[in-house]
């Protein structure tokens, strides 16, 4: 068996053991230039001159998630405040980052390079609800209306009206809505106001339910009408102003009030309030109590009782003798002429007095003044006694073909006295 040999070993020398690189002796020249530079510049001086000495940086806290939002909201709008930073960043992110942090994480910072926005200008958007739902996801994630309406180019009163929307209706408020009017357009405007203007005129006396029948519009209620006659009595002089009424008191129940035709007439005159060639002339009415219907009428340049025979007679031609005839005590009707051609009609005269107070039953006080009201001005015109007598007959067709505020309140449809 081969012996091993060791390799032979060096023969070191105790008392002079050989020197090393590192226990060569200095020169004194190089220490007294160390000893001179630590005096100067301290630690620093004994490093070699090719090294800069530099601060050891400080290790940041911030997560990367948090400065890459900080920076993408550099980059989206640079006139944040630091308060606004740190609530996107705690809705965005969840991290609660100090203001003084912000403020130097924000100063610090350089911006990251941001691309067109697929919903950042709201008004160059197709979809009008992908733009309001986007900037109702800014709004929630903390961004302010004063942000909002800087980066989206949508002026407050639109993003107050989608957040009020959204938080009545949730996202169904977000879908387009009509911007039209919710209320009926207006229904008097400058043709119309004319066309009332020109009716009130020819019949300056004439109420406002004649006035709206007359016009043939149901578009307008008479309430309407009411209003602009008012006005046009306030502008206009050439329509004379009638005196404030009083006010209205509440009716009582009629004890003549028909409930049939033919069941009670009323027959009255009235002395018009024009002449022609110096001699004031009379107008005579019949009326049917159930439909207020002006069965007859004349107009005379006296009151005789050829004239009440007449009307009386050409009524009962047309329309057959009533139950019951109603008249005042003055004039022909009290006359022997018009009892007897009532008794041989089997007509039952009442003639109301008025020292007893029964005036108020006759319905023709107050009816009487329709003609007064539709053709007086329009008889005050003519030159001729042809053409009084045939203003009576327009008047009453004119009458019975409008509407009457009397069967409004009755509730008849139409409410024509004709129809009715």
């Amino acid at each position: 068996m081969a012996r091993r040999t060791d390799p032979p070993s060096r023969t070191v020398c105790r008392r002079h053991p050989p020197q090393r690189a590192e226990d060569t002796p200095t020169p004194p020249d190089t220490v007294r230039t160390c000893l001179r530079r630590f005096r100067q510049e301290g630690m620093l001086g004994l490093l070699p001159t090719d090294i800069e000495g530099a601060p050891r940086p400080r290790a940041s806290r911030v997560p990367e998630a948090v400065r890459q939002a900080m920076a993408r909201l550099q980059a989206l709008h640079n006139d944040l405040q630091y308060r606004e930073i740190v609530r996107i960043i705690f809705y965005k992110c969840g991290y609660r980052l100090h203001p003084k942090t912000a403020k130097r994480r924000w100063q610090q910072g350089q911006p990251a390079i941001q691309e067109a926005l697929a919903l950042g200008d709201s008004h160059s958007q197709g979809d009008r609800y992908q733009a309001r739902v986007h900037v109702i996801k800014l709004s929630s994630q903390g961004w302010p209306k004063r942000s909002l309406s800087r980066v989206c180019h949508v002026s407050r009163p639109p993003i107050d009206r989608w957040m009020h929307r959204f938080a009545a209706e949730h996202f169904a408020g977000l879908v387009d809505k009509s911007f039209a009017p919710k209320a009926p357009a207006r229904k008097v405007w400058l043709p119309r106001m004319l066309e009332v203007y020109h009716r009130q005129k020819r019949h300056p006396d004439a109420g406002e339910c004649r006035i709206w029948s007359l016009l043939g519009n149901s578009e307008i209620s008479v309430r309407t009408v009411g209003r602009l006659m008012a006005l046009h009595r306030q502008v206009y002089d050439t329509i004379p102003h009638r005196p404030t009424q009083d006010a209205p008191k509440d009716p009582r129940p009629h004890p003549y009030r028909a409930t049939a035709p033919p069941e009670f007439w009323f027959i009255d005159g009235r002395n018009m309030d024009f002449a022609i060639a110096g001699v004031t002339w009379w107008s005579r009415i019949i009326l049917d109590g159930s439909s207020r219907t002006m069965l007859a009428g004349a107009v005379a340049p006296t009151e005789a009782s050829w004239v009440a025979l007449m009307v009386l007679s050409t009524a009962c031609l047309r329309y057959g003798a009533p139950q019951a005839l109603l008249s005042d005590s003055g004039g022909a009707f009290p006359s022997n002429e018009f009892e007897a051609l009532c008794t041989r009609l089997q007509i039952d005269h009442k003639p109301m007095e008025s020292t007893k107070g029964e005036s108020s039953l006759h319905w023709m006080e107050t009816h009487v003044n329709v003609p007064r009201r539709l053709y007086d001005y329009q008889c005050s015109l003519s030159t001729t006694p042809l053409e009084c007598e045939q203003a009576p007959q327009a008047c009453m067709e004119l009458y019975t073909t409008t509407a009457h505020q009397g069967l409004l309140t009755d509730r008849c449809a139409p409410p024509l006295p004709l129809v009715v």
